[in-house]
């Protein structure tokens, strides 16, 4: 049995899982992943949803429309609120 040169494989990077600063941070991001995937726009689904209420503006695409109803409607807002001034100030 030959060993390999190892200096003529090619090394494989995992994606470094970032790390979230809240689980509504986390959840939101999931459930934007999920949304993209399946090739809806995220901010007029999102938007749809905090409006409405109505979970079917989410996928149920890795079970994203579950995840987004572990977060109240306000908790959500002030999530992606929370984010943008912290952008802006």
């Amino acid at each position: 049995m030959e060993k390999k040169n190892s200096i003529n494989e090619t090394m494989r990077f995992g994606a470094v899982e970032k790390e979230y600063t809240s689980e509504a941070e986390k959840i939101i991001m999931d459930v934007t992943a999920a949304l993209e995937e399946k090739g809806y726009n995220p901010v007029n689904q999102l938007v749809g949803y905090i409006l409405s209420g109505d979970p079917t503006y989410i996928t149920s695409y890795k079970n994203a429309r579950s995840i987004i109803r572990k977060l109240e409607r306000d908790e959500l807002l002030e999530e992606i609120i929370t984010d943008y001034l912290k952008g802006k100030c």
